[in-house]
């Protein structure tokens, strides 16, 4: 048995170029630090957008005009795409990779709930990395996660994982823009502190990613008032998910009350 169970959610924007495409040895970096912390009986649930993306690189331009089917459409050649990746790259490192696609709905109590518990248990028995992302390729709007950060906290919350990761492209949660002078990263944060004049307004046009800085908030304090403390961290900072196992991290951490 383990000694650790981990929530890693990685982003699109963190695995992405700025020609929206996926960068590879991004994914051999998270899955090399991920071997490490096998190697110390700490287990990992990896919760990975990209698969949109990665099917818009196959794909192109898309003719669909709804929004919702083209996603849908993205996704379905983009998930064997990124299993793939990760399926090739775990096996460098002499490990084995499954893909779980769970919707919203299964969340809910009852036979879903309990069949994806014992999903995810069994896999993690058998010393197999689940790679977890939303079925875009069924899901609707009105059933589909806020996003795959939503996502990554109701499993961690689903296992009783002892640590949420959010992997993005900044190094945490900011007092303002990151870029003006004077703005400083907030290392730690409350389970119930309002953030939202901190919160700066989504990019548009950054590809096919959904989430954004308040949904990560958002989901962070919710996973921490579970007892689930919550990192929101930069992915593409060199060892950072072993930066946080060993309390090394530079990022903002989201713990509940009662730990502050």
């Amino acid at each position: 048995m383990y000694d650790q169970l981990i929530v890693v959610k990685v982003g699109t924007n963190v695995m992405k170029n700025k020609n929206n495409r996926i960068v590879r040895p991004v994914l051999q970096n998270l899955v090399s630090q991920i071997a490490d912390l096998y190697e110390r009986n700490i287990m990992t649930i990896l919760v990975s957008s990209g698969s949109a993306i990665a099917g818009k690189e196959v794909l192109g331009p898309s003719i669909i005009k709804d929004p919702s089917i083209r996603r849908q459409v993205y996704s379905s050649i983009g998930q064997p795409r990124m299993m793939r990746l990760y399926y090739n790259i775990f096996h460098d490192f002499g490990i084995n990779c499954a893909q779980v696609l769970p919707t919203k709905r299964d969340f809910q109590p009852g036979v879903h709930r309990d069949n994806m518990v014992n999903c995810y248990k069994g896999l993690l028995e058998e010393g197999v990395i689940p790679v977890a992302n939303e079925d875009d390729t069924v899901s609707l709007t009105s059933t589909m996660f806020t996003d795959n950060d939503e996502m990554a906290s109701l499993i961690a919350e689903l296992v009783e994982a002892d640590k949420l990761i959010i992997l993005t492209d900044i190094d945490g949660v900011y007092t303002g823009n990151p870029a003006d002078e004077g703005t400083e990263l907030i290392e730690e944060v409350t389970s119930t502190e309002n953030l939202d004049q901190y919160i700066q307004p989504n990019k548009k046009g950054e590809g096919e990613g959904r989430g954004g800085m308040r949904s990560k908030i958002s989901v962070a304090q919710k996973s921490a008032k579970n007892n689930i403390p919550t990192y929101i961290v930069n992915g593409k900072t060199e060892n950072i998910i072993l930066d946080i196992i060993d309390d090394e991290y530079v990022g903002t951490r989201i713990s509940n009350d009662l730990e502050k």
